[in-house]
């Protein structure tokens, strides 16, 4: 296992040995001997991975050979930071001639050197005690041969799978009966359900399923989910209750919420839940002292309020919680609930059929993983990319000699470490990387992209970015089981992903074993990676700091912000920094020399300005500034020629009103960042508007604070930003026109189109949108009727409108046949939505509110909209509201107090219903 992440760095150092050979003059001669042993070394090393080497000599082998390329990286990096330092003092190009370079050559020149021979002694001593024979026959059983792999099947295969769904859930029929029997009955007291069962059994997946349904939440007031995990912070728990139950219940979160003692979170979840038929879910408990923390602000109200946990610990499901106590033992799955899983994952090219040849394999295989959901996914994942009756009969010879044991936690395991074998070296950086972040945290789907990129763990391939490459690479975990999706997009795309707690626990085995990544303080020596968990000393430096690489920063309670507004000096050679979340409000100014920087997120941060020097950076690829009190962009910042992604942006409080969102003024020069891909939310200038059509390679740009006499400009860019998929242009201010008539056809991979503006009239080129998923028209008041210019945009998925229109009547008359969620915000004169029959015939959502004037109910939906799950209503008039609940055979009880809102959710057997009407 350590080969892979030696092969990674050896192609890392050898990359820049030849990138950046003129850094290197004077000590030639060593750099060009150490790249073929590298080289060589390298090629030795992939075959030795692929092969599954376990044996006592060939691993002890590999760890020094990993050792030793982790030191060259060492003693590169450092070269190259000093050489770089004195770049930035302005002795470039005469750092040859320097005298202090001089010394630092030599210094370099000798470690080399030592390096070399050391590289030479570890072979000779492996060839002596017979170390490659044993790597040449460590195959693990799998006749010696590697195990086939086909791109084009993966490219494909995960490209598909952006736009599947989640695997439909079986065998949990008869376990979610019992379940929602306890949930439902009609026992007043309050009940608490303990799900209980070993890691892998799909405790979570059983609840979640449940508390999704309809007719869960329209049994309780409000609900609540809670992952707790082994560590918790219980004020940052119960800060998350309170804005789920306040969310739930249409509620304004407390605005002081963040600034709560204990005590003062307790009392409101008691104040808010007292009178409330409430759920409230606790997923993977592993204490029974989280119980005695948090159990105080529930309250033992006699409305039939339940409260559901899961969790692996039988003592925790036994404990005497309440007056009510229900447990339910998770049991394996059924051979046929099993077998019918792992064709959903094995075959799911095939509609889930198993092909008659391998039908008796595929029947052992499944009995292997003894009814384990987990393991069924992880190895159904597996032999999705087998085709062979070979290759298939050498995964099972594998599992019938390493399964001998009966234990069914090891057995999990086991099959989730040959999913993991299987992967490529990079995949394989991939995959254990995403154990550094927190147990059960949502990853975005961007944000681990371009860790991946900063990392250097994505391949470069000619004719693709670096992005779509690490897209794949998560399509690939996805497939395989090693990561579940959470939420997705418009698209289908996955935004938020989890790494299950078994397999996140198999990740930070193999991560310690290796010094990949640490979970700990900055103590541990030789860490390359680091993640720690916030706490009021910040962040220490330790004897381990001057090998760190990254640092992910996770908060777990409240913290000062002074704590974080200093960085250790050991931090040099720092590739990746995140501080995510952190209560910093001033960056310190060493960040300025960490020039191997590829990756900043100040996301939700306090920080109030940039570095003026920021330029020092000159390798960052990432500046992520999200949700920050940063209103300019220092001068500097065009001197980072390697920027991909660039995003910084507030967010108002009104998000009805025009200016909901916020942008940053930029240089004008920003444009001469080619290799920029992501800019958001910048404010036009007269100078940066002109300079624009420079920025051809753009495929994400936000801009604010556009005028009329822009227009001209403005279009002749977009126009030729070819690669655009997502365009966001808002007005100087609501009353100033949004003129986009000068843009003549849209660029053709347009995905995204958010327009905030008055617009005179619907751009012509609206027709052209092929590609187009998402619209959003905000602050538009057209007085045309502009469905007729969207109606057969073939791709429309989303539809969002916010005071868009200024008509009475909207009508919906051909087309629209992908639309699945039709938005309609603050209509001011708006009286009737007309449908006809065949159109939107997938919508699943439709949201109206603050349209006081709608009066007449759209003729014929129950029948004419099958697909639709979600109704909201909020500030319509009272008749319309009298109209749905009669549809929905509802009473329809107003509100008696004009300053209380009326909140009523009602189901039916597929709909939802939500909605607020206030006298």
């Amino acid at each position: 296992m350590e080969s892979s992440i030696a092969n990674l760095l050896l192609g890392k150092i050898v990359s820049i040995l030849e990138n950046e050979v003129a850094l290197f003059s004077g000590v030639r001669h060593e750099i060009n001997e150490i790249k073929l042993e590298l080289t060589t070394m390298g090629s030795f090393l992939e075959d030795a991975d692929r092969r599954r080497v376990h044996s006592k000599t060939g691993s002890a082998w590999i760890s020094s050979v990993r050792d030793m390329v982790f030191e060259v990286e060492d003693i590169i990096d450092e070269f190259t930071y000093h050489v770089n330092k004195q770049k930035q003092l302005g002795f470039f190009p005469k750092v040859i001639r320097y005298p202090g370079n001089l010394l630092l050559r030599r210094k370099v020149a000798v470690k080399l050197r030592d390096i070399n021979q050391r590289i030479k002694s570890i072979a000779e001593r492996n060839q002596r005690y017979g170390g490659a024979n044993q790597i040449e026959g460590a195959y693990m059983n799998f006749g010696g041969t590697s195990l086939n792999y086909d791109p084009n099947w993966l490219r494909n295969f995960s490209e598909s799978s952006l736009f599947l769904k989640d695997d439909d859930l079986v065998g949990i029929e008869k376990a979610q009966k019992k379940l929602l029997g306890w949930l439902l009955h009609e026992e007043p007291r309050r009940t608490i359900v303990s799900v209980v069962g070993m890691g892998g059994l799909g405790k979570t997946t059983l609840v979640a399923n449940t508390f999704n349904k309809h007719i869960v939440k329209q049994h309780f007031d409000c609900c609540a989910w809670i992952t707790v995990s082994q560590q918790y912070g219980i004020q940052l728990i119960l800060k998350s209750m309170i804005k789920e139950v306040y969310k739930k219940a249409n509620e304004q979160i407390p605005e002081n919420l963040s600034s709560m003692s204990y005590r003062d979170l307790v009392e409101t979840l008691v104040e808010i839940l007292q009178t409330k038929r409430y759920l409230i879910v606790l997923d993977d408990v592993w204490h029974i002292n989280f119980w005695h923390d948090i159990s105080v602000a529930l309250p033992t109200n006699i409305i039939g309020s339940r409260i559901l946990l899961t969790t692996r610990m039988e003592d925790i499901a036994s404990f005497e919680f309440d007056v009510i106590n229900y447990v339910l033992p998770l049991s394996p799955l059924t051979d046929e609930a099993s077998r019918n899983l792992f064709c959903k994952k094995a075959f799911a090219s095939k509609q889930a059929q198993c092909p008659p040849y391998l039908d008796p394999l595929a029947r052992k295989l499944v009995a292997k993983c003894e009814g384990l959901p987990l393991a069924i996914v992880a190895l159904g994942g597996l032999m999705s990319s087998k085709r062979s009756l070979a290759e298939w009969n050498e995964i099972y010879s594998n599992l019938n000699w390493e399964l001998s044991e009966n234990d069914k936690f090891e057995r999990l395991k086991y099959i989730s470490l040959l999913s993991y074998h299987d992967l490529s070296y990079r995949l394989k950086q991939c995959f254990l990387y995403c154990c550094i972040f927190p147990e059960d945290y949502l990853i975005k789907r961007r944000r681990l992209i371009r860790l991946w990129m900063a990392e250097g763990f994505v391949e470069p391939i000619k004719d693709s970015t670096p992005e779509l490459v690490a897209e794949r690479y998560l399509m690939e975990l996805i497939c395989r089981g090693l990561l579940q999706v959470v939420t997705r997009n418009e698209s289908g795309r996955p935004k938020r992903c989890k790494m299950h707690d078994v397999l996140r626990e198999l990740a930070l085995s193999i991560s310690k074993a290796e010094n990949f990544v640490a979970i700990s303080d900055v103590e541990d020596c030789g860490i390359r990676r680091l993640s720690i968990k916030a706490k009021e000393h910040g962040i220490k430096a330790g004897k381990g700091i001057g090998k760190l690489r990254s640092l992910l920063v996770f908060t777990v309670d409240d913290i000062s912000q002074s704590s974080f507004n200093r960085l250790p000096s050991g931090f040099k050679l720092l590739n990746v920094l995140d501080l995510e979340d952190t209560p910093i409000d001033e960056l310190p100014g060493e960040l300025v020399n960490l020039f191997n920087l590829r990756y900043l997120n100040l996301t939700r941060t306090k920080v109030k300005e940039l570095p003026k020097s920021i330029g020092k950076l000159f390798n960052l690829q990432s500046l992520i500034a999200e949700e920050t009190q940063i209103k300019e962009l220092p001068p500097g910042i065009v001197k980072l020629k390697n920027l991909r992604h660039l995003i910084a942006y507030r967010y108002s409080v009104d998000y009805l009103e025009f200016e909901y969102a916020l942008g940053i003024s930029v240089p004008s020069n920003i444009c001469s960042l080619e290799r920029l891909q992501l800019l958001s939310i910048v404010e036009a200038s007269d100078n940066l508007i002109k300079q624009l059509s420079r920025m051809t390679q753009l495929k994400s740009f936000h801009i604010l604070k556009v005028r009329e006499a822009d227009e001209e400009n403005l279009c002749a860019s977009i126009g030729n930003m070819r690669l655009l998929r997502y365009l966001m242009v808002m007005s100087c201010n609501e009353d100033e026109i949004l003129k986009m008539d000068a843009l003549e056809v849209a660029p053709p991979l347009l995905e995204k189109l958010l327009l905030a503006g008055k617009l005179g009239k619907v751009p012509r080129w609206f027709n052209s949108l092929h590609s187009l998923t998402y619209l959003y028209l905000h602050w538009s008041r057209l007085r045309e009727d502009f469905l007729p210019h969207i109606q057969a945009l073939p791709n429309l998925g989303t539809l969002k409108l916010i005071n868009a229109y200024e008509g009475e009547r909207l009508c919906f008359l051909e087309g629209f046949q992908k639309l699945k969620i039709l938005m309609i915000w603050k209509f001011p004169h708006l009286k009737e939505i007309v449908i006809n029959q065949g159109m939107m015939p997938g919508l699943e959502k439709l949201d109206i509110r603050n349209c006081q004037e709608f009066m007449t109910l759209l003729h014929g939906w129950e029948s004419e909209l099958p697909d639709l799950k979600g109704v909201y209503l909020e500030d319509v008039s009272s008749k319309i509201m009298q109209q749905f609940c009669a549809a929905a055979n509802v009473d329809y009880q107003p509100t008696i107090q004009a300053t209380e809102a009326s909140i009523v959710e009602v189901e039916e057997s597929k709909f939802e219903w939500h909605y607020k009407f206030w006298l």
